[in-house]
């Protein structure tokens, strides 16, 4: 009877991360890709700017959170098979800044001066590709906005 016990937990655990990380996963409406956001972007429609490999969000880019017609909260870095490796999320309150740990970047208490400045670099190289994405699709404005970004999250860094 032991044994079976031994044997059920770890699958129950398994099956338990699991099914919360599959209620993690969004989708962009446009694309289809897939992604996890981070918690700090909140609950709306996501699109993702950047390449989509086997159905997911891959390399730098930025996940963009919709409040009807107005931009919300942003996330600037890069993913790994639609997860959030390390990189910045803009809001109304500031950044969020580090590595993706509990569903959303910047949880650690203390952040290694390093990784901070890994975050915003990746973070201004993502912003200046989604410059480059919206420069290709003749979006100018949107474009200059993007350089703009890249610009601000560049002097976070000096």
């Amino acid at each position: 009877m032991k044994a079976l016990i031994f044997l059920a937990l770890p699958l129950t655990i398994a099956t338990a991360a699991a099914q919360e990380a599959a209620r993690n996963w969004r989708q962009d409406p446009a694309s289809g890709c897939r992604f996890q956001a981070p918690a700090s972007l909140t609950q709306g429609p996501t699109a993702w700017v950047g390449t989509c490999r086997d159905g997911r969000a891959e390399g730098l880019g930025m996940l963009r959170r919709r409040d009807g017609a107005q931009a919300g909260a942003a996330f600037f870095g890069e993913m790994r098979e639609g997860v959030p490796r390390l990189g910045v999320v803009e809001a109304e309150g500031g950044y969020r800044v580090g590595a993706f740990a509990q569903g959303d970047i910047g949880t650690a208490s203390e952040l290694e001066w390093q990784e901070r400045l890994d975050a915003f670099r990746l973070a201004a190289q993502a912003a200046r590709m989604v410059s480059d994405h919206y420069a290709r699709a003749g979006n100018a404005a949107s474009s200059r906005f993007y350089q703009s970004v890249a610009a601000q999250l560049e002097q976070q860094v000096e």
